[in-house]
């Protein structure tokens, strides 16, 4: 089965501004790909550049896809490792830009296999993927007040963002705690935006209030101040722009630097390496979490199948399209029910994109 042409499109979804410790998004700068093949199966891929986390951008993107569609054309779309090393034998990084590519490869050939995505995978059987939903940052009153709008929609578990300010993340929780109750539990996410004494000072206060985790405390180059942060902190720690590949995780994991770790398509590269994450980890009994950027219910529904298959992914932090998405152009795929998050029956991934939006679109066929 050859890879015949591909489609390539610049997928910008707009959307209500959201901000994190790093800056601010006002639309998503996505790349949506099709792959067609020799049997007449196509494959579908997204991708959506985080340039202040993966350093890729939109249009970095939409030239590196293609760059690999040229790569690509006619070679054996079966052989998925062989595929995917010839993009890092070509590039370095560019791991937002190949997780497209994965993620349409995986695409095809679990269609070919006869299977949903989740089954290609290894999964046996569907799950719950209960996601978290995201506060972002805005003053204390603001955040407090959305939170409490999270949970009179039927939210159970909280995401909030901070690290631009640690006075100012202490109040957010005191001031989301005072609203939502303590009950309800509460996910911290820094976007590596403190340094150490910061991370200390807001962790060790915060030790009272129901939060199951704090992602990324600290820039990755402070890595070697983990192990020392998790011995001080009353809240456990999650790797997240620390661990772009599997050996990130295990660097990390043998230093004692994390207790969990999120996975992120967009920063793997895509499902195969993934994979090898999940692996490193559960070997190693740490958890891990599914994250994405802003992708929209194509990529999401990806990111269901891998969390369905591998049961050492036990938290989910798939409320990408909740993120203030201002439309929904995607076809199929998954859907959310009460905030849970379920994939459909269908085979391979399960999802696309409408004709009429993509017409609208920037494109490129190669």
């Amino acid at each position: 089965m050859t890879i015949t042409s591909t489609e390539i499109y610049r997928y910008s979804i707009p959307m209500v501004p959201f901000t994190i410790a790093t800056g601010t998004m006002h639309f998503a700068q996505n790349i949506f790909i099709r792959i067609h093949t020799s049997e007449g199966i196509t494959g579908v891929g997204e991708c959506s550049a985080f340039p202040m986390i993966t350093g890729e951008t939109q249009t970095t993107c939409f030239e590196m896809a293609k760059e690999f569609a040229t790569i690509w054309k006619n070679k054996n779309a079966v052989e998925i490792e062989e595929r995917i090393n010839e993009l890092h034998r070509f590039t370095a990084g560019n791991h937002t830009a190949k997780s497209a590519f994965d993620m349409a490869l995986h695409d095809i050939n679990a269609q070919y296999a006869g299977l949903p995505l989740y089954k290609f995978l290894g999964g046996i059987k569907k799950k719950k993927l209960q996601t978290d939903v995201t506060v972002g940052i805005h003053p204390p009153e603001e955040m407090a007040l959305q939170a409490k709008q999270f949970i009179d929609q039927g939210v159970e578990i909280l995401k909030i963002k901070v690290g631009k300010n640690s006075q100012h993340d202490i109040e957010a929780i005191q001031c989301i705690t005072n609203a939502v109750g303590t009950h309800i539990p509460l996910r911290i996410d820094a976007n590596q935006g403190w340094n150490y004494e910061d991370a200390v000072r807001v962790l060790t206060a915060l030790k009272d209030f129901n939060i199951e985790f704090c992602e990324q405390p600290m820039r990755r180059h402070d890595d070697d101040l983990l192990p020392a942060l998790i011995h001080i902190s009353p809240i456990k720690i999650m790797a997240d722009e620390s661990v772009f590949d599997h050996y990130d995780a295990k660097r990390l994991i043998q230093a004692g630097a994390c207790d969990y770790v999120n996975i992120k398509f967009a920063k793997s590269g895509g499902i195969l390496e993934a994979q090898k994450i999940n692996a490193v980890c559960e070997e190693k009994n740490i958890a891990c979490m599914m994250g994405g950027m802003l992708e929209s219910r194509v990529a999401l529904t990806a990111f269901a199948h891998f969390a369905t298959a591998f049961d050492n992914v036990r938290f989910y932090d798939m409320d990408t399209c909740m993120l203030g998405h201002k439309t929904d152009p995607v076809t199929g795929g998954a859907t959310y029910n009460h905030f849970c998050v379920e994939i459909p029956d269908t085979l391979g991934i399960g999802a696309d994109v409408e004709e009429n939006f993509l017409q609208q679109l920037d494109k490129i066929i190669i």
